[in-house]
């Protein structure tokens, strides 16, 4: 489990087959081989660290439902490890499970970023919900079913790929789990 708060932004070393190197400072201190790794909103397992890099493995399943496989040497990654009981909760619950991948539309002047989802998640998106972009936690400022927008503060633009993020890219979205739980249970009452 994660919060959406990135800790560190990594940079892309190797990414070949099903194999990612990712060169990091900080979370490489604190992630041993076998731990969970949110790399752009995706849940990863540690396989190796040393040398001030961490590598994952892929799997086809990763690579299909995620824009992972889009990423190149040089490319920055958004990282966070997972909460602790004695961890603030300073974004939302993320599980680090891409629901789908969306499409940056672009960014404004005031910050303002427009994202179009897939159709299958338009549903979850909601004003004043939550959502995980590339694994930041974010508000939902609004959306009207086609897209939707969020509010991006200079932090966020710094610390965060989105800030380097261009019209056209992909990127990971999660909806917030609570809604998904809510329609099943709610589906299975009609």
């Amino acid at each position: 489990m994660f919060t959406g708060i990135v800790e560190e932004l990594g940079e892309v070393v190797d990414l070949r087959a099903s194999r990612l190197v990712v060169r990091c400072d900080t979370v490489a201190t604190d992630a041993p081989v076998g731990a969970s790794v949110a790399v752009n909103g995706v849940c990863l397992t540690v396989v190796e660290n040393g040398g001030g890099s961490l590598a994952f493995d892929l799997s086809e399943e990763t690579l299909e439902r995620s824009a992972l496989s889009r990423l190149a040497p040089g490319s920055p990654v958004n990282l966070e490890r997972p909460v602790t009981l004695v961890t603030r909760l300073g974004g939302h619950l993320v599980q680090g499970h891409v629901d789908g991948v969306g499409r940056l539309l672009g960014v404004g002047e005031d910050g303002v970023a427009t994202i179009e989802p897939p159709a299958s998640l338009a549903r979850y998106l909601v004003e004043k919900g939550s959502v995980a972009v590339d694994g930041v936690s974010l508000t939902v400022a609004g959306a009207d079913g086609a897209a939707f927008t969020v509010a991006l503060i200079p932090h966020t633009l710094e610390a965060t790929t989105l800030g380097r993020a261009s019209p056209g890219d992909p990127v990971n979205l999660e909806v917030d789990v609570i809604a998904k739980y809510v329609e099943r249970l709610v589906g299975e009452r009609t």
